[in-house]
């Protein structure tokens, strides 16, 4: 008899593994073993400054070096796969990704088809036609505000050679904008409980045209694409978008749709719906 899956996941922009705990305890009371990844210099390889914590220096935020400078995506694709190796061994995956996780996720099984059984995208970010960085140009993403975060943004990135973003601003505006992005519906005290996991930083590289979708090694996978019907951040018409440009490419093995209600962050939050959802799809 096979044994059960392993649910890896694989995080978005500024997160962490700390994101999935109580998806992975709604996954464990269902029987199901997970494991969630730190992308190098997230968890517990961030840099929280003292200049990050109160009272906040941001001058000194500013210049202050974060160990997350020079990681790349070749960095992350090899972290997820030393991953998948060790889970390999127990049976079949389930590789799991939210938001950019997804860019990371697409090159991983561009590079490692074999030790993935099924991908599961929830939101996240599957590049096909187009880089990643030329996504945000097409119509579908014209309502999401681009510059909703540039108060928050701390220092020079082309100094720093990171992005970092002060996630603990008191500034109603700046908090207003990352809860209409991320979270509208949820309230405050989960909004802000959520946002203070993120970290400062995130790496730079987001890939090329070399690390979208390829056919012959991403597109031999199963594959599942979940909807957030309420996403601001990656609105339903981008997500969709890139539902078809997959099915596109792999006709004879289109994206298994699936769709769950709620913002960019709900799904984590309140993680039942999507326990039983990714549940469902181990025994397909």
């Amino acid at each position: 008899m096979q044994n059960p899956p392993t649910f890896v996941f694989v995080h978005g922009a500024f997160a962490n593994s700390f994101s999935f705990a109580p998806l992975q305890a709604e996954l464990a009371l269902l029987g199901h073993r997970s494991v969630a990844v730190d992308l190098p210099g997230h968890g517990f390889e961030a840099t929280f400054p003292a200049a990050y914590q109160a009272p906040q220096n941001l001058d000194a935020l500013s210049a202050e070096a974060g160990r997350i400078k020079g990681v790349t995506l070749a960095d992350n694709v090899a972290r997820v796969i030393e991953i998948l190796e060790r889970a390999k061994r127990n049976g079949p995956t389930i590789l799991i990704a939210h938001s950019r996780g997804g860019i990371t996720t697409t090159a991983v099984a561009n590079a490692r088809p074999e030790l993935i059984d099924r991908i599961v995208y929830v939101s996240a970010w599957c590049p096909v036609d187009l880089d990643v960085s030329d996504y945000y140009a097409q119509p579908e993403m014209a309502d999401v505000d681009a510059g909703a975060f540039v108060a928050t943004l701390v220092g020079n990135p082309a100094q720093l050679g990171l992005l970092r973003t002060n996630f603990r601003t008191a500034d109603p505006t700046a908090l207003a904008a990352f809860k209409r992005a991320f979270a509208a519906d949820l309230t405050d005290d989960e909004f802000r409980t959520f946002l203070n996991t993120f970290q400062p930083d995130e790496n730079l590289d987001v890939g090329t045209s070399a690390d979208r979708a390829q056919a012959t090694t991403w597109g031999r996978i199963a594959k599942t694409y979940v909807r957030l019907t309420a996403d601001a951040s990656i609105p339903l018409a981008m997500q969709d978008r890139m539902i078809r440009e997959a099915n596109a490419l792999t006709p004879d093995n289109p994206f298994d749709v699936r769709t769950l209600e709620g913002s960019h962050l709900r799904w984590l939050v309140h993680p039942k719906p999507a326990a039983e959802l990714l549940a469902d799809c181990a025994v397909r």
